[in-house]
């Protein structure tokens, strides 16, 4: 069977389901906003504890990112980002999702080989990326006298 870029392009869209992009699209705003109000939450629950806001920041940060952790570990985490997509990857949610993932992933190749080895193979390039960025950033700062 000989096809041309447009038959098979043709093809593939009258085979292809159309995305509700409106629905999903719904779905992705209120996850993600769930998720954010729930980190506003967290942040006046820690502040009314006492503690100073960057403290309290922080712990809103590491809160979030057990509870997707856990919440990946259940498969939990798959279910709700399957349903909101990217309402669930761009809050902080979703770097835990990306780290814990791979590691459950590989675990049967063992503790170290799997879990440690796969852990960050999709997180660690944009670690490597961020880290390396800062870096070469604070360098420049430091050469031009502004740090």
């Amino acid at each position: 069977m000989d096809m041309t870029n447009q038959d098979y392009g043709k093809y593939v869209n009258s085979k292809s389901q159309s995305s509700p992009i409106r629905k999903d699209c719904l779905w992705a705003f209120c996850v993600g906003g769930l998720i954010c109000t729930i980190g506003q939450g967290l942040l006046n629950f820690y502040m009314n504890w006492g503690m100073e806001k960057d403290d309290a920041a922080a712990a809103v940060s590491v809160t979030l990112i057990l509870l997707s952790a856990v919440l990946t570990g259940l498969g939990i985490f798959d279910k709700i980002a399957k349903r909101a997509g990217a309402g669930t990857l761009v809050p902080i949610t979703g770097f835990a999702n990306a780290v814990v993932s791979p590691a459950l992933e590989f675990k049967s190749e063992g503790l170290v080989m799997g879990v440690a080895a796969k852990m960050f193979v999709i997180a660690g390039p944009v670690l490597v990326f961020g880290i390396s960025a800062s870096v070469v950033y604070g360098l420049i700062l430091l050469l031009l006298g502004l740090a």
